[in-house]
């Protein structure tokens, strides 16, 4: 591959994690990003001297032996990256406001089992089955454990295809705890007897494995695949916004920009929402049943999130994910909640400083949210959304805050500014369909629909990003893995199991 040439169009996550493993296998990569910040949800802002991370807020895969531990450490970026490993003893609170009940969730796999065994004592032998199937269905997909495989679409078990919820319910008889087991939903926005059990699996073994955090924001990992890019050659161009993929003879022989410009590669990658992809490639080159396959596969939700700049000295450090539920019996079906009594649960962190004291500087909670909450405001552009929106937003706001301080009664008196962000935000920032978070919506009663090949019909166009296989900060490294790999040629998995961390 030495001297040829790809062009990636998307500078998220997927485009870059797709760009860096290409740039360090001597191809000469440039990425094109139409925002004038890289990397989707590892984008970060700042307001007052403080970063605030945007979504990717809770990392799994860094511990010692873990799949993204290994990547970065190939990628040569592992010692350029500030990450705070939670603790093992408690990695996860989970309070029920209307019972008082509070779950403190350790890490590890005899870790969980016991933690919770410690609340469900005659649960203890069910909790260990349960775990042990967890570890087995993820088994099944060999890509999460940096194993070579020949392709995502096979045969699985049954277990692996079943409701998640069902999955849980096959081998836990206390409903209270069923519900516990449930509480990483806002990663994946599962939906009651649809959401597939092997998404559930791979967010909770991901976890379970062990949790981490960014000091001082995520940009920092988009900012070192960018370097990796660039050391080796390669550009990554901003505010460069594609419009134009034109495709003759079943191969794309160039791309055209809104600012006028025209770049050519031997190979193309798209990490754009195929559905955005089908609207600028030239007419004819996918067949309409594919179009509109695409365009008629549900999306998952989106989000509302609040990121609060607290006063000096006003609230204390919290160094684990805390989960608020209103109840028991509302976990799967967060995202259709009616606003009237929205939010009824959410996730709410503070996240790391580098000089990390007993006080936060920061909060951020994050809430499901349908898109449908934000439709009357779809054709506006951010900054001009009208008076009505922000009035809006500020009440979304306030009855956040209202939830919050039944856990910290004190919270209201903490805040210095408050920031917002609706799902046009993550929808105009991110790229996304409606907002989505988690890219198409998986079910397990059409088990691949939504599960997209990195090939296409065009023969130097490959996909990444999160609606092909696996969403979040595993799924898309893995599937940008698979899409550099389809591009090369060859296998690199054993390259990434076989390089040593010191070498970077």
């Amino acid at each position: 591959m030495m001297n040829k040439t790809c062009l990636i169009i998307g500078g998220g996550m997927g485009g870059l994690f797709t760009g860096a493993f290409l740039a360090k296998n001597s191809v000469k990569v440039t990425v094109l990003e139409k925002n004038k910040i890289i990397g989707g949800g590892l984008q970060c802002f700042q307001r007052n001297g403080k970063i605030f991370e945007t979504g990717m807020h809770v990392l799994g895969g860094f511990h010692p032996g873990g799949n993204l531990r290994k990547i970065c450490s190939y990628l040569g970026i592992l010692d350029k990256l500030k990450i705070q490993h939670i603790p093992d003893d408690c990695m996860d609170e989970l309070y029920y406001h209307k019972t008082g009940e509070v779950f403190n969730i350790a890490s590890g796999r005899k870790g969980f089992v016991e933690s919770l065994a410690a609340y469900f004592p005659k649960e203890k032998a069910n909790l260990k089955r349960y775990t042990d199937e967890l570890y087995r269905i993820t088994d099944e997909v060999s890509r999460f454990s940096l194993r070579e495989e020949t392709s995502f679409l096979q045969v699985h078990s049954e277990n692996f295809r079943m409701p998640a919820d069902k999955l849980i319910a096959s081998y836990i008889d206390d409903l209270k705890l069923r519900d516990v087991l449930a509480y990483l939903n806002p990663f994946y926005s599962g939906i009651e007897g649809l959401t597939p059990a092997y998404v559930h699996a791979l967010l909770s073994v991901l976890y379970i494995n062990g949790a981490s955090r960014f000091e001082g924001g995520s940009q920092q990992l988009a900012q070192a695949l960018q370097d990796v890019i660039e050391s080796n050659g390669g550009q990554v161009i901003l505010g460069c916004n594609v419009i134009q993929v034109n495709v003759k003879d079943r191969c794309v022989t160039h791309i055209l920009t809104a600012e006028g410009n025209k770049y050519t590669a031997d190979f193309f990658v798209s990490s754009l929402h195929p559905t955005v992809l089908t609207g600028i490639i030239t007419p004819g080159t996918f067949r309409p049943g594919f179009v509109n396959r695409l365009n008629s596969l549900p999306d998952t939700a989106s989000a509302f999130s609040v990121y609060i700049d607290l006063k000096d000295k006003a609230f204390p450090y919290i160094d684990h994910t805390c989960y608020y539920n209103e109840d028991y019996g509302q976990i799967w079906q967060q995202e259709n909640e009616p606003i009237e009594t929205w939010p009824r649960a959410f996730m709410y962190m503070t996240p790391p400083d580098a000089d990390q004291t007993q006080y936060a500087s920061r909060l951020l909670v994050h809430c499901l949210m349908d898109f449908k909450e934000v439709e009357r405001w779809e054709n506006t552009i951010t900054g001009h959304r009208g008076e009505d929106y922000e009035v809006w937003k500020k009440q979304r706001v306030e009855a956040i805050l209202a939830k919050l301080s039944l856990v910290h009664p004190g919270i209201k008196e903490a805040v210095a500014n408050i920031y917002s962000a609706s799902p046009l935000t993550i929808r105009d920032f991110y790229g996304t369909r409606r907002g989505s978070i988690f890219g198409y919506r998986k079910d397990c009663d059409n088990m691949f629909e939504a599960i997209l090949p990195v090939y296409t019909k065009v023969k130097n166009l490959y996909l990444t990003g999160q609606n092909l296989i696996l969403h979040g900060n595993c799924g898309v490294p893995l599937t940008a893995l698979s899409t550099a790999e389809a591009v090369l040629g060859r296998n690199i998995i054993n390259e990434i199991n076989d390089y040593d961390e010191t070498d970077c």
